[in-house]
């Protein structure tokens, strides 16, 4: 595992909790971290399958996704930590990504992390609009490449054009909890 040690040190001496975020194809997990002396302390943990507890049918490696898992990060760390700060880990910043949907999650669910709207995803995407919408046009376009590259979709029984709705349905339930 690599490290940059210069931005780490940088993370601890903001004396803040670390809002840690990292990604794989498949999953998206957030915890948020605090120093101490004697080793990290894990506060909370939250990992994008957890969704399916909700009800999420669509993939676990999307922005939608990824919001979800920071809003749930941010509900379950209430009353812990009021404020955070963003470790990406050497991923590079990239506006729009997973990373951001997932912090602006959190931050909808009341932790204060300090970052600038303008990079973090605008909220068709974070709904999944994107992804409904070239389900939508892939299926008119081809009938084979829409089955094959939302197959997954069908195994779960649940349709790549109503993820804005699906996605509404489940924040919801993560609200609630």
């Amino acid at each position: 595992m690599k490290t940059d040690y210069q931005n780490r040190l940088r993370l601890l001496k903001s004396g803040k909790a670390r809002l840690v975020i990292r990604k794989s194809a498949r999953n998206v997990v957030c915890q948020l971290v605090e120093y101490q002396p004697a080793g990290d302390k894990t506060v909370c943990t939250v990992d994008s399958k957890e969704l399916a507890k909700f009800g999420w049918k669509a993939g676990t490696g999307n922005i939608p996704a990824a919001y979800l898992t920071g809003l749930l990060c941010g509900i379950r760390a209430k009353g812990k930590v009021k404020e955070a700060i963003l470790d990406a880990g050497l991923y590079r910043s990239t506006k729009g990504s997973r990373i951001y949907a997932a912090l602006r999650g959190a931050a909808d669910a009341g932790l204060r992390v300090p970052f600038s709207e303008e990079i973090a995803p605008d909220d068709d995407r974070l709904r999944g609009q994107h992804i409904s919408a070239y389900a939508e046009h892939l299926k008119k376009e081809s009938a084979a490449g829409y089955k094959k590259t939302f197959s997954g979709y069908a195994k779960a029984k649940a349709a790549p054009e109503a993820l804005p709705k699906h996605f509404g349905e489940v924040k919801a339930k993560i609200l609630k909890a």
